[in-house]
């Protein structure tokens, strides 16, 4: 009997009436003979709700009672979708992250998976029950429930499906699949069948948010198969598989673009050993994280202009961590600018064919489109823009690398 997991986002648990939709759903792939396993986010909005809740209390609350809180949307779910299986015919039972248990380690709301122990888990599909397991949550060494970021219930499923072995993990939202690129923006973007991990995972982190990006990783080392489908229609989806499991490769698969960036310049800063790690050192230890990074010499050799791009809410903290170390760093003037957007192409082709930057740059510059910044990697070629010309790229790259749905 195939062993499916199956995980139903928050826009698919939204309300009463699509809680029993998708119980309808799971019963009809549970008639087809499979033996299924199900994870739960939280309804959509009711994470937020509790987030809200916490700050009206506190602004500077326990980590530990705030995973407490945000948890129990989860928990809400799992038994709302229990009852209405059972409603129609199925056994199911609810379990809670410490039920199962998730075993996790770090700090808490950021935990990381450490081990599930799936022992009554495979109980309880032994006495034909189907399991509705909560996502996001897990138990920590101290025996208190812990979180795993927001998304993380995407997280909670590839990690269970890996552990039981599941044949395949569907991961259900409000979208078909992955695209080419935002449909929003790019009207002729097309649904792909099968894209490798590696390009999922280049998608993930440069803004499709199609699925987490830990769980992206998570399925890539343990070599869980994915499918990313919608809960609102019957049509297959995209799978996420191995690249030798696709014959034929794109040389380019997609058009990502990531709004939530801005650009630090530190200027006249001195061309030293060490003067990199003077910088970035302070941000790390602040938990910033920098992403491109573009070093200009004078020409007196003498002084150095560093840029890099960060996340926008962080911007603000950033130069206030540079501010404060600016005697050390001897800088002459700090530029920002939060008005810009990250253009990436992706593609695991890339790796044997040459010429797909230059086309990006020459298809930019004939469009008028200044490049502020540029970073690759061995499937992925992304470019800092001004934000204002983010559609005029992203629909102009989709039609040169021939992506356009014909």
């Amino acid at each position: 009997m195939p062993r499916y997991l199956l995980k139903f986002g928050g826009t698919s648990l939204s309300d009463i009436n699509q809680i029993q939709n998708i119980a309808s759903k799971i019963k009809s792939i549970s008639d087809q003979g499979h033996e299924l396993i199900v994870v739960v986010s939280a309804m959509s909005g009711y994470t937020n709700e509790l987030i809200s809740m916490v700050s009206e209390v506190s602004s500077k609350h326990d980590p530990e009672e705030y995973d407490v809180i945000v948890s129990s949307g989860e928990q809400i779910s799992a038994g709302l979708l229990s009852i209405s299986l059972k409603e129609i015919g199925l056994a199911a039972r609810s379990w809670l992250g410490w039920q199962v248990p998730i075993l996790t380690e770090g700090i808490h709301s950021f935990s990381r998976i450490k081990d599930i122990d799936v022992t009554a888990i495979e109980d309880c599909l032994k006495d034909k029950q189907i399991p509705v397991i909560c996502g996001f949550q897990g138990v920590s060494s101290k025996n208190r429930i812990s979180t795993l970021g927001r998304g993380g219930s995407d997280t909670s499923a590839v990690a269970l499906a890996a552990v039981v072995k599941a044949d395949r993990c569907d991961i259900y939202t409000d979208v078909d699949g992955v695209y080419t690129s935002d449909p929003r923006v790019v009207a002729k973007a097309k649904k792909i069948d099968k894209v490798t991990y590696e390009e999922m995972l280049e998608m993930a982190s440069l803004g499709a948010k199609v699925l987490q990006t830990r769980s992206v990783e998570l399925a890539k080392n343990e070599k869980v198969r994915l499918q990313v489908l919608s809960s609102f229609n019957n049509v297959s989806g995209t799978m996420v598989v191995d690249e030798d499991e696709i014959l034929e490769k794109e040389i380019v698969s997609g058009i990502a673009y990531s709004p939530n960036e801005a650009k630090i310049t530190v200027s006249g800063v001195s061309d030293k050993p060490g003067i990199a790690a003077k910088i970035f050192g302070p941000l790390a230890d602040s938990g910033i994280n920098v992403d491109m990074i573009v070093q200009n010499i004078s020409l007196d050799n003498k002084t150095t202009d560093l840029t890099f791009t960060v996340t926008r809410n962080q911007l603000t903290q950033a130069i206030s961590v540079l501010e404060d170390n600016m005697d050390e760093l001897g800088y002459k003037n700090i530029i920002s600018n939060d008005q810009v957007v990250k253009v990436s192409v992706v593609g695991v082709g890339m790796k044997s064919h040459p010429g797909v930057a230059q086309k990006m740059f020459s298809t930019l510059g004939q469009k008028g489109i200044n490049i502020h910044v540029i970073s690759t990697s061995e499937i992925k070629v992304s470019v800092l823009i001004d934000e204002e010309y983010t559609e005029l790229a992203v629909r102009s790259l989709h039609t040169v690398y021939g992506l356009d749905e014909s």
